[in-house]
């Protein structure tokens, strides 16, 4: 089935940052970069079928953090490589996640994502889906420019990663008996893969030594998880205006994220009761009382905890980096990771 990703490490707990990283004055920091990827993005999403530039531009516009390319970018400065394809891979990887999010909305059903409508909910399903095929073949039509096998390839098992992630979280839904150790490997194929893979292109590019390349990879994986992890408690503490998506959700779809599956480990009988009928039934109706539970048995404390456990690893990750602002940019964005509301 591939890679396995997640390795249970023991880590110490730390407490979270204060809340004072201004996500803002990093990305400033690669602001040249990241317009020229912008620009980029908008060139190559042009073509002649009016429905593909419609969604295709919706999607992308929609009010994105572009976290994954500028951590690209970011990395390109702190192991000071100045190559020209890093704006490329850099939309290469937008690509990839902006495809990811039109195929999820799909399968979850969602309708509201970053505060807006899912494209599926204005277009519908089937035009989602072959739009997100669309930004798939254009993100490898992109990355064939860069001439260079092995970014092809990193690029090719990251995408593979990603749909078995999808595969073993569909496979996991509605399923109560869902491990902790199972829910990790969902995220880190899922969603730290690709993390991952642009700090691993960032060193690729550089030229760096395998044990540099390696950190970098594991800074992304550590970050990615981290990332989905605070996701995942924010569907249980957030308030919907400042989360971008309709609370209960992960319920609603059946996925047992960790809140629910600390809460199920750590529930009495009764308590626990309500937890499996909610991620069996998936109802978004019993979500007050889910989270009663869930709140009662410390699961978002924990998620959260867990969270910053993964990115004290990131940022252990970064020691391989010489003293920068980029280093600095990197080790705030695993801070702001597992700080934010939204």
């Amino acid at each position: 089935m591939g890679r396995r990703l997640f390795t249970n490490n023991v880590m110490t707990l730390t407490a979270p940052s204060p809340a004072t990283i201004d996500f803002s004055s990093i990305r400033d920091l690669v602001k040249v970069e990241t317009n020229a990827v912008d620009q980029l993005i908008l060139e190559e999403l042009k073509s002649d079928v009016v429905l593909i530039n419609q969604i295709g531009h919706y999607i992308v516009n929609s009010g994105g953090k572009r976290l994954r390319p500028m951590l690209l970018l970011l990395a390109t400065k702190a192991l000071s490589c100045d190559d020209r394809h890093a704006i490329t891979l850099a939309a290469v990887v937008e690509f990839i996640h902006t495809a990811t999010l039109l195929h999820d909305d799909v399968v979850d059903e969602s309708t509201l994502r970053r505060g807006r409508d899912t494209a599926n909910a204005l277009w519908g399903n089937s035009a989602s889906v072959l739009v997100g095929d669309y930004l798939y073949s254009r993100s490898f039509e992109l990355m064939v420019r860069v001439k260079n096998l092995r970014i092809m390839d990193i690029l090719s098992q990251t995408t593979t990663a990603i749909a078995e992630g999808e595969v073993l979280q569909l496979l996991n839904c509605n399923n109560p008996e869902t491990t902790e150790a199972q829910y990790l490997e969902v995220i880190s194929r899922k969603t730290a893969i690709l993390f991952s893979a642009a700090l691993q292109l960032a060193a690729v590019l550089s030229g760096a030594e395998k044990g540099v390349e390696e950190s970098m990879m594991r800074y992304g994986l550590h970050l990615g998880i981290a990332f989905q992890l605070i996701d995942d408690a924010l569907d249980y503490r957030a308030k919907p205006e400042e989360l971008g998506k309709n609370l209960g959700d992960d319920l609603a779809d059946g996925k047992p994220t960790l809140p629910l599956i600390y809460a199920m480990a750590h529930a009495n009988t009764a308590e626990a009761s309500i937890l499996r009928r909610g991620i069996e039934e998936g109802n978004r109706d019993a979500f007050m009382d889910v989270f009663a539970v869930v709140k009662s048995t410390g699961a978002i404390d924990y998620t959260s905890g867990r969270a910053v456990e993964e990115a004290d690893k990131a940022i252990a990750a970064l020691s391989v980096l010489p003293p920068s602002p980029y280093r600095q940019a990197l080790e705030d964005l695993a801070r702001f990771s597992v700080d934010r509301n939204y």
